[in-house]
């Protein structure tokens, strides 16, 4: 009971601090980049990644095609949170409760393969995390702006799902074996995503200007490397000072078990 709680804590601690943070950065590079592309999206006509895929001939809809006019209908007047304090107040949540989230994994794996060994080997499960879930699917998805046409939702989630398991997987295999025959089948599962190929989207036409998207995607990759090196390096010395009062015998103070 007493290592759940640690780690639950641990977690909870270092997904709290990474969270804001990111919350924080979110405020200065994407969000105003994110707010330019929905204007672009509503001078446009309310554009959206699910309309893509409806029939250009929608005056007298029936069968999926009036589902989909109607799911369309639905997006135009869905609630968002309005700008400014409200936006942020659910942007921090949101990345508060992601990160207390991608804390829980980083530390059950460390604990499987043997603990963090201090905050180098954290940061170390933080980076192995980045690439597994931003570096490596961005490279077939990359982040996305309002407006901007994509694929189908459910291929994009199977590839992306696909891509970081294969990912994690090489990654664990490099980190953790000294077989030949481990690091050749830890490089085909690297590469072997991006030569099947995520889902493309059905057109690439989208009014959202091409220097606005890649300031977008650039501000991502650095906002999420600072995040994930912060929450791995947070878990890794919490959960190392945590696993020293766990590990000193009864009655033993902390300072002389580490003697």
């Amino acid at each position: 009971m007493s290592l759940f709680r640690n780690i639950v804590f641990t977690a909870v601690i270092a997904g709290l601090l990474s969270g804001l943070l990111l919350t924080v950065m979110q405020s200065f590079s994407t969000v105003p980049l994110i707010l330019q592309a929905e204007v672009y999206e509503k001078a446009e006509g309310g554009h959206s990644h699910e309309h893509a895929t409806a029939p250009a001939d929608a005056t007298a809809p029936a069968g999926p095609a009036a589902a989909a006019t109607a799911a369309h209908e639905h997006e135009e007047e869905a609630w968002e949170p309005a700008d400014g304090f409200e936006r942020f107040i659910y942007t921090a949540a949101a990345d508060v409760l992601s990160a207390i989230g991608f804390a829980l994994v980083i530390i059950a794996a460390s604990e499987a393969l043997g603990g963090f060994g201090g905050w180098r080997g954290g940061l170390m499960f933080g980076i192995a995390g980045f690439i597994t879930v931003i570096l490596a699917p961005g490279l077939g998805l990359p982040p996305e702006l309002p407006g901007m046409p994509a694929a189908e939702l459910a291929p994009r989630q199977i590839w992306w799902i696909s891509t970081a398991a294969c990912t994690a997987a090489g990654l664990g295999l490099l980190a953790y074996t000294r077989s030949a025959v481990f690091a050749a089948l830890a490089i085909v599962l690297l590469v072997a995503p991006h030569l099947i190929g995520a889902p493309l989207a059905p057109s690439h036409e989208t009014s959202v200007p091409m220097d606005l998207y890649a300031r977008f995607v650039n501000a991502v990759y650095a906002t999420n490397l600072v995040f994930w090196a912060v929450l791995g390096a947070a878990c890794g010395t919490i959960r190392n000072r945590l696993r020293t009062g766990e590990e000193a015998p009864a009655g033993t103070s902390p300072k002389l078990a580490t003697r």
